[in-house]
């Protein structure tokens, strides 16, 4: 029975894949509220703020020293254009918002 179930969940996965480079997309990332990217303020937004506002974050990094936080959602398309978004928040030693970057295609 087992190796029947296997046959079949190989057989949806490869259909699956099949379905998407049939269509010309694929996404990347998670979405986040975009609109709340205006409620971040320099020096003053907390780390435990940003994740209120955008839950955890997609990739963390280091930037100089410094904690980044990257959200972003990035749809590829075959054909037609691409559709990103992505937000990279930059803190300092003390946990506060150091500078960040909002870069979007949608319109």
């Amino acid at each position: 029975m087992l190796p029947r179930f296997f046959s079949y969940a190989r057989a949806g996965l490869c259909a699956g894949l099949a379905a998407s480079i049939l269509s010309g997309c694929f996404t990347v990332g998670q979405e986040f509220a975009r609109s709340r990217v205006g409620d971040i303020k320099i020096g003053q937004t907390k780390k435990q703020d940003i994740q209120d506002l955008f839950g955890p974050p997609w990739r963390t990094g280091l930037e100089d020293g410094h904690v980044t936080w990257t959200y972003g959602i990035y749809h590829y398309y075959l054909f037609g254009s691409d559709d990103t978004q992505d937000l990279l928040v930059k803190f300092d030693s003390q946990g506060l918002v150091r500078s960040y970057t909002f870069s979007s295609t949608r319109k």
